[in-house]
């Protein structure tokens, strides 16, 4: 091991001091003093850069709370509601979409452009179970929305038919009872062209 220039000095005091005639015990008081010196001193110095880097971590602990406050505010400037588009009514003409399954009829009014503006089904009339697919649950869906596409200003409609239910005529016919003109009717139901594999029939 190499020794530093001071333990060299040190070395070379107690061999002159040898020489001299002093008391060994002196000489290792005298070092003793020194190393607790040192040791004070190295730890006052571990202190200051201990207490140095606390402020720095606070100082980065303050500014990433800044700059996350700012994205914050940015997210709620970002965040504003936009205004609604008014509904594409071309001389009040809209469409109405009747989707009828064995299960349920759901009815929504839409604009020109598709966007659904009203919409009303069997359960939300008060009917439950069987009696939701009933033609006379499609008529009171029809019936329900009569307000609303006054509102509206509908006065003319365009029908979408989707499904095989019992309710999709009786909805047609009702739409003639709340003054609403039907101006044509299109069927799209879905129909498979080969699609998907069908059960097998059951042994009776």
């Amino acid at each position: 091991m190499e020794l530093d220039l001071e333990e060299k000095a040190q070395i070379k005091k107690h061999k002159d001091a040898e020489k001299l005639g002093t008391p060994r015990w002196v000489l290792r008081w005298t070092t003793l003093k020194k190393m607790s010196e040192n040791n004070k001193k190295n730890l006052e110095d571990n202190k200051k850069k201990s207490e140095k880097k606390d402020e720095d971590i606070s100082i980065d602990k303050k500014k990433k709370q800044e700059l996350e406050s700012e994205e914050t505010a940015t997210v709620v400037v970002k965040g504003k509601k936009k205004k609604k588009q008014a509904p594409f009514l071309r001389g009040g003409r809209g469409q109405a979409h009747i989707k009828s399954s064995y299960n349920n009829t759901i009815v929504s009014v839409t604009d020109l452009n598709g966007a659904v503006l009203i919409w009303a089904t069997a359960g939300k009339c008060g009917f439950k179970g069987p009696k939701k697919s009933t033609p006379y649950a499609a008529g009171t869906i029809i019936k329900s929305l009569a307000n609303k596409i006054k509102e509206l200003g509908i006065k003319e409609v365009d029908v979408f038919v989707k499904g095989v239910g019992t309710g999709r005529e009786s909805a047609i016919r009702a739409l003639g009872t709340i003054n609403v003109s039907v101006v044509s009717i299109k069927d799209v139901t879905p129909i498979p062209h080969g699609g998907c594999r069908p059960k097998k029939k059951r042994r009776v």
